[in-house]
């Protein structure tokens, strides 16, 4: 799953837009508008507007990651969206409006935590440990979802750098048990997002010594990741389909892990349910896993 992006849940979800888009008219303008949202940040009559348009306009800003990260109380103040909301999660009385803002909060997050001038220094704050009360929830309802997955956003923009502080830090939480439930009970989206950041986990060469230690990391890994393939068999997605064999296919470079596929992999990607050799390109060294078709 190299090639997936981790969504814009952003853009996703409920009904963002409020009033019609800012208009400027010149570059100077436009860093004085940036720079008026971030200090608006700081003030509570100003901060929700101010995390719309900035959300909005993420992307389009490359330095903006440093200037949310060196401005003055902008990162307390994104992480004051997050935590007021928690009383909202138990019981789940979580709004759709509240969820849409907190979620703006963490669009700023992911920003911050995708940019290699910040991200070292978001984690040494342990900033993610924020999020994982959200991904614990499991209330269905929309606004907890798109909470879930905007949240599995920022840990996902983490681990598509290939840092390996970034893995050795995720190995020291609760981050495998929480993407291994939401890869059980999650939405397609959050399943993809969740198996992805097991996927990159995994072609750590720390990640997968960790998760191969004990038989009982690996079975329950290879357990969610078979309820994974038969829930495919019945409801087929290639978005899904391809993290989910390269998970497998990545646990099959350790060779106790490669002993045990050998006997609990399931039928469905033993024969031609996913036509696997035709829509995947595999390994040589993990052809094996998923043999050709035979006639009868």
């Amino acid at each position: 799953m190299n090639s997936l992006s981790v969504p814009a849940v952003t853009q996703a979800g409920f009904n963002m837009t409020v009033g019609p888009p800012t208009s400027v008219s010149s570059p100077q303008q436009e860093k004085e508008l940036l720079y008026r949202w971030i200090l608006d940040l700081n003030s509570l009559e100003s901060r929700e507007t101010a995390l719309l348009e900035l959300s909005r306009k993420r992307d389009a800003i490359p330095e903006l990651a440093p200037l949310l990260w060196n401005s003055f109380g902008t990162i307390a103040a994104l992480l004051q969206e997050i935590v007021q909301i928690y009383p909202y999660i138990h019981p789940p009385v979580l709004s759709a409006h509240q969820s849409n803002r907190v979620c703006h909060a963490l669009a700023l997050l992911q920003c911050v935590a995708s940019h290699p001038d910040t991200r070292a220094q978001f984690l040494q704050t342990s900033i993610p440990l924020y999020l994982y009360s959200f991904l614990h929830t499991s209330c269905r309802s929309r606004p907890f979802e798109y909470l879930r997955l905007t949240s599995l956003g920022v840990i996902g923009a983490l681990v598509k750098t290939d840092d390996a502080d970034v893995i050795a830090f995720l190995l020291h939480t609760e981050i495998i048990p929480l993407c291994l439930r939401i890869m059980e009970t999650g939405s397609e989206l959050s399943k993809t997002v969740a198996t992805f950041i097991l996927q990159k986990i995994l072609l750590d060469d720390t990640g997968l010594a960790y998760i191969c230690q004990t038989y009982e990391r690996f079975a329950h890994v290879a357990s969610i990741l078979n309820k994974m393939v038969q829930f495919l068999a019945r409801e087929r997605s290639a978005r899904l389909l391809k993290p989910v064999v390269r998970c497998y296919t990545r646990l099959a470079d350790n060779p106790r892990a490669r002993q045990a596929l050998a006997t609990t992999l399931p039928d469905a990607l033993r024969d031609d349910t996913f036509q696997l050799r035709q829509t995947l390109q595999l390994a040589p060294a993990t052809q094996d896993l998923f043999p050709p078709q035979t006639a009868n």
